[in-house]
Parts: structure tokens; C-alpha cells; sequence
């Protein structure tokens, strides 16, 4: 399937691969204690992967398009990489806040005129109003969650 994903649309495989080298190295240095654990960072780590991915994705391709094979991609990277339930319930939730936060946008500015500084404010305001995700039937909000270190 990952092969699949690759032959059929490269571009979108290297833009995924970018966008996630460049998210990691960004959270590592704004959350240097939790962007690799499950705390705050992660959550913005997660977050801002989203909007990165949706933004190189939109400037080669439609929002619409764009948005299918972003949840397409980052559905597949949880279901790769495996984790416990809940933090699986964590990442999804997080990913779907970036996702709704850069589509919200959108109507606001030309997607070929996104920039990466465009994301970091408010999901670092988001990161600092995020809840702890406690269990698996705790009802979500529009907050981003982390898990209690």
C-alpha cells in the first residue's frame, strides 16, 4: 500500500516526507522535552505535521484534493506505526485539529501564499489551552490533548 501511495502520486510522497522532517525538527526545538514523548509537544508536533503537509499538498494540488490524501497518509502512518489505544486516539485527535485549523484558514489566503509561520502562533496558543486525554471514552473538544507524562 505505502508503495502504492508512492508510485501513484511521488509528489505527495516527497511533500509528506518533507513536511514531517520539517515538523519534527520545528517541535523539537519549540518543545525540545516533548515533542518525541506524549506531552504538550506531541500535540503540537501532531497539529502542525497536519497543516504542513496540507499546505505543500495545496500549493501542487486542490484543497479538496489535498485534504483526501493527507488524512489518507497520516491515517496510514498511525496504522504503521502502532501505538497503545490511547495514544493512537491522541494522535488522530490532534492531526483532525490541525487538519479543521488549516482549512480554516483557507478561505482567508491563497493557498500558494501559506508559510510555515502561518501555523506556529496558534497552534502554540492551542498547545498551551490542551487538555489531558485521560481515557478512551473521554469526550474531545477543538482542544488538543496529550497524555499525562
Amino acid at each position: 500500500m505505502v508503495l502504492g501511495i508512492g508510485i501513484g502520486h511521488p509528489l505527495f510522497s516527497i511533500l509528506y516526507f518533507y513536511a514531517s522532517f520539517r515538523a519534527f525538527n520545528i517541535a523539537k526545538k519549540l518543545y525540545p522535552k516533548t515533542s518525541s514523548t506524549n506531552g504538550a509537544g506531541n500535540a503540537f508536533r501532531h497539529s502542525f505535521w497536519v497543516c504542513l503537509i496540507m499546505m505543500y499538498f495545496c500549493k501542487v494540488s486542490s484543497p479538496e484534493k489535498s485534504l483526501k490524501w493527507c488524512r489518507k497518509l497520516t491515517d496510514l502512518h498511525e496504522d504503521l506505526f502502532p501505538n497503545e489505544p490511547l495514544e493512537t486516539m491522541m494522535d488522530k485527535h490532534n492531526n483532525e485539529i490541525g487538519l479543521q485549523y488549516f482549512m480554516s484558514l483557507l478561505s482567508g489566503v491563497h493557498r500558494q501564499f501559506f508559510e510555515t509561520t502561518f501555523f506556529i502562533d496558534e497552534l502554540q496558543k492551542k498547545t498551551k489551552e490542551a487538555v489531558i486525554l485521560e481515557n478512551l471514552d473521554q469526550k474531545l473538544d477543538e482542544r488538543l490533548v496529550y497524555l499525562r507524562e
